[in-house]
C-alpha cells in the first residue's frame, strides 16, 4: 500500500489496489466518485445501527517521491508507512481477524478507506462518507496515530490564504509606489502580535509566504497561507474575525486584500464518559496498554461535530511522520490489531442495545 503514490487529491491508484485485497478475500468493494474504497461486513442484526471504520489512505508526498519499504530490524522504513498505510492495512486483517475467528457482530461494520484526510483534503473523504451513512450510522472509529492515544475530541481549523495586490513597477523609478510585500508583511506582523487563550487552546500560523517578481521589482502580488486552530468552534470564529478585522485595518492605499477559504475543519469534544471512549480505554488496557486520551485533528473531527459517537485510535508506534525517514515499530502491531478487533466487537455490541 505504502509503496503506492497517494498525494492528497490523487489518490485512485491506492484505491484500486486497496479494493483488489478487499476482493481476494471475497468482499465486494466500491470506489466513490472521490476515490473513497466502500467495504460491508453484514451483522446479525441487520436493523442495528451501523459501524463505520475511517482510515485515509492520503499522504503529504508528491507522486514524483521515490517510496522503497525497507525492513530495518523492528522497523518498518517508508514515507507514509506509518501515516496512513499501516493502519489502512490494519483495517483489511481487521475483516480476516473476524472472519478468521467466526466473529459474527449485531451491527454491520462499514470500511471505508478514505481519501483527503491530510494537508488541503479538508476531510473529504470522511465527509462524504459520513454523508452517505449517516441516517443508519451508530458510530466512527477512525484508525490512525499512535497506539495507546484516545482521541475523542476535534481540533478545528480553518485555512485561508489572504492576497495582497497593488500596482508594482521599478524600485528606483516608481519608488514610492505601495508594495504588495510590505504590505502583506505589515498584515502578518499584526497578526503575530495577536493573543489568543491557552484554555480552550487556540492557535495561528502564517506557514507560506509567497510573491513578488525580482530584487528590483515593487511587488505586484504576495500571499500568505494561514492555519488557525482551536478546541473550541467560538473561539476559532473569534480567531478569525481578529485576523479578518486586521486584514482591514492595515490595508494600505493603493493596495487591495483578497480572502480564499482553502480548508475548515470541524471543532467539537466528546466526553470521557462517553461509552464509546470508555470502551477504547478498556481495549488499550486489556492489550496491556495504559490509555492516553487527548485532541487532534482526525477523520473523526467529521462525526465528531455532527454529535456522533466517534473516537480515534492508533495501531503500532512510528516516528518522522510526514518526513522521507518516517518508519513505524512492527512489533506492537499484534496488541494494535487486537485492540481495535475488541472495539469494534463491543462498540457493536454497545450499538445494538441501544
Amino acid at each position: 500500500i505504502c509503496e503506492v503514490p497517494a498525494p492528497t487529491g490523487q489518490e485512485l491508484k491506492r484505491a484500486r489496489l486497496v479494493a483488489t485485497f478487499w476482493q481476494k478475500r471475497g468482499y465486494m468493494a466500491e470506489i466513490d466518485a472521490v476515490n473513497n474504497v466502500y467495504v460491508r461486513r453484514n451483522g446479525s442484526k441487520r436493523k442495528a445501527p451501523t459501524l463505520l471504520l475511517l482510515a485515509h489512505t492520503d499522504t503529504v508526498f508528491p507522486a514524483s517521491t521515490p517510496i522503497v519499504v525497507q525492513r530495518k530490524g523492528d522497523r518498518l522504513c517508508g514515507p507514509g508507512i506509518s501515516d496512513n498505510s499501516v493502519s489502512v492495512a490494519a483495517m483489511i486483517h481487521l475483516f480476516d481477524l473476524l472472519d478468521e475467528l467466526d466473529i459474527k457482530t449485531p451491527t454491520d461494520i462499514v470500511a471505508v478507506a478514505n481519501v483527503g484526510e491530510e494537508g488541503l483534503g479538508n476531510l473529504l473523504g470522511a465527509r462524504t462518507a459520513v454523508e452517505r451513512y449517516q441516517a443508519q450510522l451508530g458510530a466512527v472509529i477512525a484508525i490512525d496515530g499512535g497506539l495507546g492515544h484516545v482521541t475523542y475530541g476535534a481540533v478545528g481549523s480553518k485555512r485561508w490564504r489572504i492576497t495582497v495586490r497593488g500596482p508594482g513597477g521599478h524600485s528606483y523609478g516608481s519608488f514610492g509606489a505601495p508594495s504588495a510585500i510590505h504590505g502583506l508583511s505589515q498584515i502578518i506582523s499584526a497578526i503575530a502580535d495577536l493573543q489568543v487563550p491557552q484554555n480552550p487552546k487556540t492557535t495561528f500560523n502564517v506557514g507560506m509566504i509567497e510573491g513578488g517578481t525580482s530584487v528590483n521589482t515593487i511587488a505586484a502580488e504576495a500571499s500568505a497561507l494561514l492555519d488557525m486552530r482551536s478546541t473550541d468552534i467560538d473561539e476559532l470564529d473569534n480567531l478569525a474575525r481578529q485576523v479578518q478585522t486586521i486584514v482591514e485595518q492595515h490595508t494600505r492605499p493603493g493596495l487591495r486584500t483578497a480572502f480564499e477559504v482553502l480548508g475548515e475543519r470541524p471543532a467539537g469534544i466528546r466526553s470521557l464518559d462517553d461509552p464509546l471512549i470508555k470502551l477504547a480505554g478498556d481495549a488499550l488496557r486489556w492489550v496491556g496498554i495504559e490509555p492516553r486520551f487527548g485532541l487532534s485533528s482526525t477523520d473523526a473531527n467529521i462525526p465528531i461535530s455532527l454529535n456522533i459517537p466517534s473516537v480515534c485510535v492508533g495501531v503500532t508506534q512510528g516516528e518522522n511522520a510526514h518526513t522521507l525517514q518516517e518508519f513505524l515499530v512492527v512489533s506492537p502491531l499484534g496488541r494494535g490489531l487486537a485492540q481495535v478487533a475488541r472495539l469494534c466487537i463491543e462498540a457493536s455490541l454497545l450499538l445494538q442495545q441501544n
